[in-house]
């Protein structure tokens, strides 16, 4: 507990500070030059000018003009910078108050307090999202960012913040898309100075690019919903859908045989307690992909040295205690089962989002819900 505290405070006397410029994603330049076997990472200086003339800094955010419809300025100014207040009471510097102890200054989900986690905290510049409403491949929408900070992600470090003012929630949405859209647009021009060498213009040139078209992908999110079907009728007088026990069996059937296949991750009667090793996307990204083991110490002290935290096993979710990191609805269970969860290896369990098109009826995903409730 002690080391907690610690954390915490070290984290939040060090958020409050003055930052004026944004850390270079010195680890992901390491990864590009492993991956893509380049002599040396990238010129991260002047990648870092160009992506600075078109953000801005933590303590003043700029918006591009083919941003202006996605990011409001004054929000970004609300969630920028040191922690303040004037004689209005109106707030600023929320991003350092609530987030960056655990997601860090730059979003990259590395804060004074991440180590500590498990799961670490999301890193926002991936430009991936787990709990959402959208397609797999998809941005989440303004209403999905506002979810989770509302409700927190039970099972996790992440708080609920749901009494903190509506303006206040919008302002820190706002900032995370902001740290996400710049953070990513870096990522992208390190793949291009890998591609081929850049001169000063072309970078100048090819970020603009590169930022427009992930502003397009946020602005295309609301169009990307996953539809969802009328839930199935009830069970019979004063009995909740989910508790027919014809579709409940059906649900187990489908759990443990080889359509959708949940037990072979989930557990037999989804009490985790399958033998699973694997890992999310954003550590494979640094490890299996570059053909490091997570467990390789010395091959990753480069890389940690970059700022890559220590690889953590996937666990599983135990589905018998009915904690869901995730939305919990039945509109939410039923989104996360059509078409899985972006960064993890959960896939979608629809015929049309499984690889060979083997997989489950729509009606299908409802009994396997079923089942699950009845856990």
């Amino acid at each position: 507990m002690k080391l907690w505290c610690v954390a915490l405070i070290v984290g939040l006397v060090g958020c409050d500070a003055r930052v004026d410029h944004f850390g270079a994603n010195k680890l992901y330049g390491l990864v590009v030059a492993r991956r893509d076997a380049v002599d040396s990472a990238p010129d991260q200086a002047s990648i870092a000018t160009v992506v600075g003339d078109l953000f801005g800094t933590p303590n003043e955010p700029q918006v591009p003009d083919f941003a202006s419809r996605l990011l409001d300025r004054e929000k970004l100014v609300r969630a920028a910078g040191p922690i303040s207040s004037d004689q209005a009471g109106n707030h600023f510097g929320l991003y350092r108050e609530h987030c960056a102890t655990c997601h860090g200054i730059e979003g990259g989900g590395a804060g004074p307090a991440a180590a500590l986690l498990n799961p670490y905290p999301r890193d926002f510049r991936h430009g991936v999202f787990k709990f959402k409403s959208t397609h797999r491949a998809d941005k989440p929408t303004a209403a999905d960012l506002q979810r989770v900070l509302r409700r927190g992600i039970p099972g996790t470090a992440m708080p609920s913040f749901a009494t903190i003012g509506d303006d206040d929630l919008e302002a820190l949405v706002q900032y995370v898309v902001y740290l996400s859209l710049r953070g990513q647009t870096e990522r992208k021009l390190i793949d291009r100075w890998s591609a081929g060498d850049l001169n000063d213009d072309e970078l100048v040139a090819a970020a603009g690019e590169i930022a427009a078209d992930v502003v397009a992908a946020w602005e295309s999110a609301a169009g990307q919903i996953v539809d969802v079907p009328p839930l199935p009728s009830l069970a019979g007088d004063g009995a909740l859908w989910w508790q027919d026990s014809d579709r409940i069996e059906r649900g187990r059937e489908l759990f443990h045989g080889p359509l959708a296949n949940c037990a072979s991750c989930h557990g037999k009667g989804g009490d985790g307690e399958a033998v699973t090793l694997d890992f999310d996307d954003w550590t494979k990204e640094y490890t299996t992909k570059l053909g490091i083991g997570p467990a390789d110490s010395a091959a990753l002290e480069p890389l940690r040295s970059a700022g890559a935290l220590r690889p953590r096993q996937l666990v599983p979710r135990k589905l018998a205690w009915n904690v869901f990191h995730g939305d919990n609805s039945d509109e939410g269970l039923y989104r996360r089962l059509v078409v899985g969860i972006a960064g993890s290896p959960m896939p979608g369990l629809l015929v049309n989002e499984k690889p060979g098109g083997v997989g489950v009826e729509p009606d299908d995903v409802w009994s396997i819900i079923a089942y699950i409730r009845s856990l």
